[in-house]
């Protein structure tokens, strides 16, 4: 006898927790019924669905038959022996095990003509004497007698419906939950960490920081709260998985939108982006309204946003500059803190040579070459850094 207040909480909690509508798991119990009343009691080519009410415990079943045309079957003589069954010889073993079930239902055809099964058609002639104006191609409906001593592997059929349901719906559950977060910020807590992967829990599902991913030098310990930039939702045959990183430039720009209202509004933008992650960036910003300054917008009142956002990144710095349709200014913006003397541009291999002083030289190239290599994937140029005083090596040139 099932306990109707257990069943209840039970789906009402699974509702609630993991997000699995009630009408879904009612609907899993009738298929999980169907099927163990089919597999116990059943013929083949029968149709059998269930009714599970809630409120009594009781379940109604039911015996489908399709309408046919008497002249659209191939009517089977008495004692003419069955048909074979359809076989497709070059699917695999396994691939047979799996539809065994469904491909002992299936009877040969002749074209479009099909086998007359009584167990799962009805003729049309028939099926008026028993309802008016019905046509070929409807459904009618028998009721059956309920059985409730089904063995043990029917229980167990039953079982495996309701888990493989539960999963199904659970899993489309999450993809829409997580689906639209895609391209946002998401905090979850560490799970376990394997081959410089970091595993996060994230409550109703296990997303992945890889390795490349991570900002250079940052430790995690179990249990940790992290941050990070969702920017892949993949559905696998374990379940939902979400990618996550802290070296996208998109979670820089996710960052400020939490900091910044103007970037949040879409009235200050970032045109470009260029990241070095737990080093250095370089971040170009357009406004669209003329009375508020883009580069204020994200640096904050005595550099409160900017701070906020370096300190979230492990101290990472942060260059922002304003964007310019302009290349040269551009260009000279980009290259900054470094004071520029001139620029010659090449637009055919898009290449530009900066000319600096000398005691700019340095400063223009960066340590490691970082500053330019960072202005040129900001403006998409090739930069040549050149000191007035002497040419810089071939190995300085981005």
């Amino acid at each position: 006898m099932v306990d109707l207040k257990v069943l209840n909480a039970v789906l009402e909690q699974l509702e609630q927790e993991r997000g699995v509508p009630k009408d879904k798991m009612l609907e899993a119990i009738g298929m999980s019924l169907a099927t163990a009343y089919k597999k116990e009691y059943g013929k083949r080519g029968q149709i059998i669905r269930a009714k599970f009410d809630l409120n009594s415990g009781k379940t109604e079943f039911e015996q489908v038959k399709v309408v046919v045309e008497k002249d659209k079957v191939i009517m089977r003589e008495e004692g003419e022996l069955e048909p074979k069954k359809v076989e497709n010889k070059r699917e695999g073993f396994g691939h047979k095990m799996a539809n065994a079930e469904k491909a002992s239902d299936v009877e040969e055809t002749d074209g479009e003509m099909v086998y007359f099964n009584p167990e799962h058609h009805i003729l049309l002639e028939d099926a008026k004497k028993i309802k008016r104006g019905i046509e070929a191609g409807e459904e009618m409906i028998f009721p059956l007698e309920a059985k409730e001593d089904f063995s043990r592997i029917a229980a167990q059929t039953a079982k495996q419906v309701i888990i493989q349901k539960l999963r199904e719906a659970e899993k489309v559950s999450v993809l829409g939950e997580y689906g639209k977060k895609e391209g946002e910020i998401v905090t979850g807590s560490v799970q376990r960490m394997e081959r410089g992967n970091i595993f996060i829990d994230m409550g109703r599902a296990t997303a992945i920081l890889p390795y490349e991913e991570q900002i250079p030098g940052e430790k995690y310990k179990q249990g940790e709260r992290v941050r990070a930039y969702l920017y892949k939702v993949e559905e696998t045959p374990k379940g939902i998985f979400l990618k996550l990183s802290r070296s996208h430039p998109k979670f820089l720009e996710e960052l400020f939108k939490i900091e910044a209202p103007e970037i949040a509004s879409g009235t200050v933008v970032m045109k470009a982006i260029a990241r070095e992650a737990g080093s250095r960036s370089k971040v170009a910003v357009e406004s669209s309204d003329s009375h508020i300054d883009p580069v204020g917008s994200l640096v904050g009142q005595r550099g409160v946003r900017v701070a906020t956002v370096m300190s979230e990144l492990g101290g990472e710095k942060i260059d922002i500059i304003e964007w310019s349709a302009d290349p040269v200014r551009f260009l000279e913006d980009a290259l900054s803190p470094a004071k520029i003397l001139n620029v010659k541009l090449d637009e055919t291999e898009k290449k530009a040579t900066v000319e600096v002083s000398a005691d700019q030289q340095s400063l223009a190239i960066g340590k490691g070459g970082q500053n330019v290599r960072l202005a040129a994937k900001l403006t998409g140029w090739k930069i040549d850094i050149k000191s007035t005083a002497a040419p810089v090596e071939a190995d300085d040139t981005i």
